[in-house]
């Protein structure tokens, strides 16, 4: 999923039509504060990011995502005015993998995306999680501790491996019911809460690393060295 984050209606609907066009998904938001609030609830593979935006502008966007650990890596290209050459220096700086100066091809902009994409999938994290002698290996969908296999379901390792890469992120149960689940939160459902209550007793100490986070819902407490 690219997502656009574009002011101007005209230039916003080409990109998502060259994007369509070229076989990506793709989502278009018109500023800056709709764009974060739903990066909360859902990341993208790459972000094309306006400078100039109502609201929060580009700059600012791109400090916050590069400053947390939940967002920092997703693969941002900056969208420049033409001239403004401390924008381009400056998104660099902070993290942006590219920048498209304005105006500019579509077909530019696609063969650009394309390129940040591969580079950052070659550049993926270590597949290895690691928190002491607690070990997930993301490959081969394995956990051992002291090197003894935890026979782990389906859910309850995708819950710890979205735990471990984002210690100390507080998840709400709607964003761990759709990061594992793929599906809306039901309120009333007590699946999460048991899937959790089971993975910490598999966990042994380490199940005290999954902390109740109030009114929220969990998050993983890295008390140890990954």
């Amino acid at each position: 999923m690219i997502w656009c984050v574009e002011d101007d209606t005209g230039t916003r609907e080409i990109e998502l039509y060259t994007l369509a066009s070229t076989g990506f998904k793709a989502q278009g938001f018109d500023n800056g504060n709709s764009f974060w609030n739903a990066l909360q609830n859902e990341i993208p593979d790459l972000v094309i990011l306006d400078v100039m935006l109502p609201g929060m502008d580009g700059i600012e966007l791109l400090k916050k995502m590069k400053s947390s650990s939940m967002f920092c890596s997703i693969p941002v290209i900056m969208a420049t005015a033409k001239g403004t050459e401390y924008d381009k220096i400056q998104s660099l700086d902070l993290g942006a993998d590219d920048y498209l100066v304005k105006p500019f091809g579509m077909m530019e902009m696609v063969s650009r995306i394309k390129a940040v994409l591969r580079r950052c999938n070659a550049a993926e994290k270590a597949h290895l999680l690691k928190c002491r002698d607690l070990v997930v290996n993301t490959d081969e969908r394995t956990v051992c501790i002291s090197e003894q296999r935890i026979n782990l379901t389906y859910k309850e390792f995708e819950l710890l491996k979205m735990f471990m890469s984002h210690p100390n992120i507080a998840f709400t149960r709607e964003q761990l019911f759709s990061g594992v689940w793929n599906m809306d939160y039901m309120g009333e459902s007590r699946t999460l809460d048991m899937h959790i209550r089971t993975l910490r007793m598999k966990l042994g100490v380490y199940g005290s690393c999954i902390q109740t986070v109030r009114n929220i819902g969990y998050r993983w407490e890295a008390l140890y060295d990954r």
